[in-house]
């Protein structure tokens, strides 16, 4: 019996299902000092646990099968180092771990392919990006433009410098994280540069971007899904052409997004909600809108509920729409004080107004008010009301939060049961409409400083 206990724990053994891998360290500079591990699951990171250095800066962390991938390693700092948890183990010894360039890969073939590959790559970027400009200047500027050979030897020098560049890639092996994980943390790194330097690269990169398997399992422990989608977006932002021409280059974009996660739900959710929220803070309302209505009518996911409540508001509540009414039900305030007019959002004159959701006991509400509360004054002397829809329950708190503002304040203290909530959409706070006086939606705004741009850019040259 005991014998076949021994040969039983020997297979497990054997087959790594109960070896931890480690990742140790020696860093005298972080003595005594309590570090963190964390890894990465798409869009988000977790702990992987803590561990304390001893008197000599050595520490150790243990790790499983399921955490291979990138992952961060931060001291008390918070300023973390990146490394990839690979099957062999890590073991490191440095001096700081936010300056990467003091720090030795003692073990982890993989560690060492990316650390190489990070510091010979970013000198060949610097490089293409001289080379770049100076090939522009020798066939566009007339001073340099005979210069034949010069021109020639830069073409053939940037053809080397790539050809490098994927050679190195090439000669890794197969199956190896790194093989994978390196050409597209180059793609994320370098779309500055291309936009700026090497525009001639745009449409390869902008391809590069449309084709990837965004479905593959090892996006999920790469720690780039937002880097993905950020520098997608910005890329296409500044790709030139006319902001039509931008948000056509945006839907080709958003629908290779979503065939290549179609068979996902779980990721199909994810990603979608993810690039409303950058779109949507990028003030890409075109590009939302169409992301929305391509996601609601797809029949192959379900889609969250949450989710499906956003993006049912751009449906029902796009652009140039006309909003429904708001009565004014519960306490109505101006200044903490009672009023009996307006009763309802149409009672308003005034040529614009401006609708927010918001509650005492949202900090983000509070933190836009400090900011919106400053312009209007300037607002509404060119023609802008606004009007604070409470989702507070407590009519103390609604009474005190709404002493600050010098415009009206209702509630009917039934938070996401008020009428207007479900009227308009709304899924989180604050949250703003921009209507005329005829009821019309104008803009669905982010933030106070975005009105106050909208202000500037429609209002100021209406009293001209």
């Amino acid at each position: 019996m005991k014998r076949s206990l021994v040969l039983l724990c020997c297979l497990f053994l054997g087959m790594g299902y109960t070896i931890a891998q480690t990742i140790s360290g020696t860093f005298p500079s972080l003595a005594n000092q309590t570090l963190s591990l964390e890894g990465t699951k798409g869009f988000d990171t977790y702990s992987i646990g803590s561990a304390k250095a001893d008197e000599k800066g050595q520490f150790s962390f243990s790790y499983s099968p399921q955490d291979y991938g990138v992952a961060f390693l931060s001291g008390e700092d918070k300023k973390p180092f990146v490394v990839i948890l690979e099957k062999s183990g890590v073991r490191l010894e440095g001096q700081v771990l936010s300056e990467a360039s003091s720090i030795r890969i003692l073990e982890g073939q993989e560690n060492r392919w990316f650390e190489q590959y990070t510091q010979e790559q970013g000198k060949r970027e610097q490089a293409l990006s001289a080379w770049a400009y100076l090939q522009n200047l020798y066939q566009v500027e007339p001073l340099f433009a005979s210069q034949q050979a010069p021109n020639k030897a830069i073409g053939v020098e940037v053809m080397r410098l790539q050809q490098e560049d994927g050679q190195f890639i090439s000669t890794l092996p197969s199956e190896s994280f790194v093989r994978w994980f390196l050409p597209i943390r180059k793609l994320v790194s370098s779309v500055g540069a291309i936009a700026q330097y090497r525009t001639a690269e745009l449409p390869q990169t902008i391809a590069a971007f449309r084709t990837m398997d965004y479905s593959d399992p090892r996006f999920q422990k790469s720690g780039l899904f937002r880097d993905v989608f950020e520098s997608q977006f910005w890329l296409l932002e500044n790709s030139g052409g006319t902001l039509d021409e931008i948000y056509e280059k945006m839907e080709v974009s958003i629908d290779a997004i979503l065939l290549s996660v179609g068979k996902n739900a779980p990721l199909y959710n994810e990603v979608a909600a993810y690039l409303l929220e950058l779109l949507e803070r990028r003030s890409l309302t075109t590009a939302a809108e169409y992301l929305a209505l391509s996601v609601l009518e797809q029949k192959q996911v379900v889609l969250q509920p949450r989710l499906a409540r956003q993006l049912e508001g751009y449906r029902a509540m796009k652009v140039g729409t006309v909003v429904p009414d708001v009565q004014f039900a519960g306490d109505i305030l101006l200044q903490g004080k009672p009023i009996t007019y307006p009763t309802r959002l149409t009672e308003v004159a005034a040529p614009y107004r401006l609708v927010i959701f918001g509650a005492s006991w949202c900090p983000a509400c509070t933190e836009e008010m400090t900011q919106l509360i400053p312009f209007y004054e300037k607002w509404n002397k060119l023609g802008l009301e606004a009007i604070f829809v409470s989702l507070d329950t407590d009519p103390t708190a609604f009474k005190a939060y709404s002493e600050g503002m010098p415009f009206i304040a209702y509630s009917d203290y039934k938070k996401w049961d008020t009428k207007a909530v479900a009227d308009y959409y709304v899924s989180s706070s604050p949250s703003f409409y921009l209507i005329d006086q005829a009821g019309k939606l104008l803009l669905r705004p982010l933030s106070a400083k975005q009105i106050d741009a909208w202000v500037d850019w429609k209002m100021s040259g209406d009293t001209k």
